[in-house]
């Protein structure tokens, strides 16, 4: 008798988004759970969302420093666990707040408190079920040149200088502008026969 296997689709961190999912402008970040700079960043990013309210989607992807922060890959894997229960923003706000915290028992006890109700979220930890997904954020990062956290893009332009709030708001209004200029596709006339 042959077994069926059963597959389970894994949300991608690239596929995980917050605010306006149609919005034409895209603030994308590497970053990882235990930095300072990634905690203050954000801030800056919870600001912008505010502000830019139905204009901009943000996608955070891992990009662990385990040579400083060792927890780091473990935080990224359980915001992807908590992805799958459709919770990563609120566990992903826990972890910057957490962020001297981060060990696999507290992960635990912070997807509680982020609504995650899967019985298997610390067994997934243990055995790194999606640490692969984190692994990818890791290797798109290295093959996009990131070198430091956190780095951040707006639709696909790395952003250089400090992410704060007036260069972040630079890019996206830039951004903003150049989807407005776009023209509107014209209609093709039909032949009368």
């Amino acid at each position: 008798m042959a077994f069926k296997k059963e597959i389970i689709e894994i949300i991608e961190p690239k596929d995980v988004f917050v605010g306006n999912i149609d919005a034409a402008v895209t603030l994308e970040e590497f970053g990882e759970y235990e930095s300072e700079a990634c905690a203050k960043a954000n801030e800056i990013v919870k600001k912008l969302l505010q502000d830019y309210d139905g204009k901009i989607r943000f996608n955070f992807r891992h990009f662990p420093m385990t040579t400083i922060h060792q927890r780091a890959l473990k935080a990224g894997e359980a915001a992807v666990a908590t992805a799958q229960d459709g919770k990563f923003w609120e566990m992903h706000n826990i972890l910057f707040a957490n962020r001297r915290t981060l060990g696999t028992t507290s992960l635990k006890l912070l997807s509680k408190e982020a609504g995650v109700k899967n019985k298997r979220f610390l067994d997934d930890l243990v055995n790194s079920t999606y640490g692969w997904q984190v692994q990818g954020d890791l290797k798109e990062g290295i093959d996009r040149g990131v070198k430091d956290v956190p780095t951040f893009f707006v639709n696909g332009e790395r952003v250089v200088g400090k992410p704060t709030y007036e260069v972040l708001s630079k890019y996206i209004d830039a951004a903003l502008k150049k989807t407005k200029k776009k023209p509107a596709p014209k209609a093709k006339a039909k032949r009368a026969a």
